[in-house]
């Protein structure tokens, strides 16, 4: 495994969301944002981080919305069902976020990856819709869509995974429609299904680590 360094411990963005920077030593130029499920916090996705991308630099962001003893990234009021005022304001914001990541880290937006698990993969293809062109490779894992209204947005220069749990009765049935919706606004979209439930695992990080290492996707990024 890559050696770590922990810069300056948990940072905070002006956006008021809290990171954790952690930069391998020998850095080849990817960086990975990875934003969590509900109801816990930015330290929980950073050993997937780790085991999928030993050499990229990881983003691990905190949610802003208070959930149980954790966190999460916006509002909801069912399981299946979220606050859409929410979900744009928290979109945005986390937009404003990574631009001050970039500008205080110099980083390359054009080599990062937006890896979000449940309801962080939510946020992350919600901000693809809504701010179209900001995030162009993005790992979702078990993932649904959420905007009930979606607006016109161009994706013909993004790539997407989707990762559903076969046993994931409440959301894999949606998985599909997140693909369809993706892809009927341009993304290249690569989906999977696996024999697990909501937890991800060992199974996600080989797809993951795979997806990122396919030339097609690898040539897209630096080709931007």
């Amino acid at each position: 495994m890559a050696e770590e360094s922990l810069e300056d411990g948990i940072l905070q963005e002006n956006s008021g969301f809290f990171y954790r920077l952690h930069r391998p030593t020998n850095l080849l130029g990817d960086w990975l944002f990875l934003l969590h499920g509900s109801g816990v916090d930015e330290t929980t996705l950073l050993p997937l981080g780790r085991q999928i991308a030993p050499h990229a630099a990881l983003v691990a962001v905190r949610g802003r919305i208070p959930q149980e003893d954790g966190f999460r990234w916006f509002t909801r009021i069912t399981p299946t069902r979220f606050e859409q005022a929410s979900i744009r304001a928290e979109a945005e914001a986390f937009a404003a976020f990574v631009a001050g990541v970039a500008k205080r880290h110099s980083l390359d937006l054009r080599h990062a990856t937006f890896l979000g698990y449940s309801n962080g993969a939510n946020l992350v293809s919600s901000v693809m819709l809504l701010h179209p062109g900001f995030i162009e490779r993005a790992a979702l894992l078990r993932p649904m869509p959420v905007l009930d209204e979606v607006p016109p947005a161009d994706l013909s220069k993004a790539r997407a995974l989707i990762v559903a749990g076969a046993a994931d009765l409440t959301y894999a049935p949606f998985a599909p429609v997140l693909a369809a919706l993706l892809s009927s606004h341009g993304a290249k979209v690569e989906t999977h299904t696996i024999a697990s439930g909501h937890e991800i695992g060992d199974p996600d990080a080989d797809i993951v680590g795979q997806w990122l290492a396919d030339p097609a996707v690898a040539v897209a990024a630096s080709d931007r």
